[in-house]
């Protein structure tokens, strides 16, 4: 039977699967999930629809879905994330509709985002809140079939609280990003040591001794400035929130504005979630051989408008490195087209942070179909009792046994009549 697709080349099937195989190694929960899932069949009938970034990661994602009787279409979240090897590999071993191309062009980016909502979806999960943003838009008629959705990052959760706020959201979405299991890790852990990857392999440049400027400090900017600090370089954080400027300040960072920031950074880092975060402000200032990328979901973290506009000139020295040429000698570069670095210029996060980030995916799945009826139009955060099954999933598979409490230690927790 041929699977709907719309993919680079069906000859990487091979290869992808080897590397989503690899991938699947390192995910043991969602693993389990998926067996589970094979025996019950939670989502039989439920047409899915996914706009994610499509990696081996989201692939074992996508697996554990149809195995639990979901009908799965997938396309990309950003036009250089995807991976046509793991693209070729979920239509040709795995049989899932996929939509997805790396580097194409903006038409057709959004065309591979109609082709899934084009399936029908009673679900929808998002990671940037593409496929919600054209519902809403675009495609009003269909928004009475979806029992709900999720969202994976910061920036799309935004999004969907200010649609909340004004009472357009047309159906309930879980938060999948503000899962403990989630931020905790995979934005931490997980950016932190993919956006570091993603600069060294579009520049090869030795971060020990350099000067590296992280835009917010969310656990994303965290990550990336703990790894950045690991790795030998002098870490600035610049931020607009009081409470975590502090936090940086006491993990030992120096903090200023991106201002006064700019004539000293070496290497940048946006990891906001807003707009114009570097602007023609900080481009005036910034010295020559100043490299600046992007780890938030959209390519508006960076002013690029401005920047062309400044500049006397641009031209592409390495695979992922632009630079701009700013008057005399001076040369600035920007990785990846200002898209996520670590997706863009790398293989994005480790299958082991993603693991739980993906559980979380799931199991959300399958407490909204088990919920539709009672749920309202709003954000939800995600259930606690899912939350942990997935640390205590994750515990058990690496091996790692913690303590319970006892029946008088949770008596005293629960009541207040003992005194202290």
């Amino acid at each position: 039977m041929s699977v709907e697709h719309d993919i680079l080349d069906l000859e990487l099937a091979d290869e992808g699967r080897l590397k989503i195989e690899w991938a699947d190694r390192q995910m043991p929960v969602l693993a389990r999930i998926r067996e589970r899932f094979e025996k019950e069949r939670p989502l039989d009938g439920v047409k899915i629809a996914a706009c994610l970034h499509v990696t081996t990661e989201t692939a074992n994602l996508m697996r554990t879905l149809s195995a639990g009787g979901a009908d799965v279409a997938l396309c990309a979240s950003n036009p250089l994330s995807t991976q046509d090897t793991t693209a070729a590999g979920l239509v040709e071993a795995y049989g899932i509709p996929t939509f997805a191309i790396r580097g194409v062009a903006e038409t057709q980016y959004y065309g591979h985002i109609k082709s899934v909502l084009d399936r029908r979806p009673m679900i929808t999960m998002d990671d940037g809140n593409d496929l919600v943003t054209m519902l809403h838009t675009q495609r009003p008629d269909q928004l009475h079939e979806v029992i709900g959705g999720t969202e994976e990052t910061t920036t799309g959760i935004i999004r969907l609280r200010a649609m909340e706020a004004d009472g357009v959201l047309g159906y309930p979405v879980v938060g999948v990003n503000e899962a403990l299991t989630k931020h905790l890790f995979d934005n931490r852990y997980g950016t932190g040591q993919s956006a570091i990857d993603g600069i060294i392999r579009a520049t090869n440049i030795l971060l020990a001794g350099r000067t590296v400027v992280v835009c917010g400090y969310g656990m994303c900017g965290r990550g990336v400035a703990s790894r950045a600090k690991g790795m030998g370089a002098d870490v600035i954080v610049t931020e607009v929130e009081p409470t975590r400027a502090l936090e940086a300040a006491m993990d030992g960072f120096r903090v200023m504005t991106g201002r006064d920031a700019a004539s000293q950074g070496d290497v940048f880092v946006t990891v906001t979630g807003n707009k114009h975060v570097l602007d023609s402000q900080h481009f005036e200032l910034m010295k020559d051989g100043a490299i600046m990328c992007n780890a938030g979901h959209f390519d508006i973290e960076i002013n690029l408008q401005a920047l062309r506009s400044m500049a006397n000139g641009s031209r592409r020295v390495r695979q992922e490195v632009e630079e701009f040429s700013m008057g005399g000698d001076r040369r600035i570069y920007v990785l990846a087209e200002g898209r996520l670095v670590n997706l863009a210029a790398a293989e994005g996060h480790p299958a082991a942070v993603m693991d739980m980030s993906f559980a979380n995916q799931a199991l959300c799945a399958e407490w909204m179909v088990q919920n539709a009826a009672s749920l309202q139009k709003k954000v939800y955060v995600v259930p606690t009792e899912i939350d942990r099954e997935v640390a205590r999933l994750k515990l058990e598979t690496m091996g790692v046994r913690i303590d319970e409490l006892t029946a008088g230690q949770r008596t005293y927790l629960e009541g207040w009549q003992e005194g202290t």
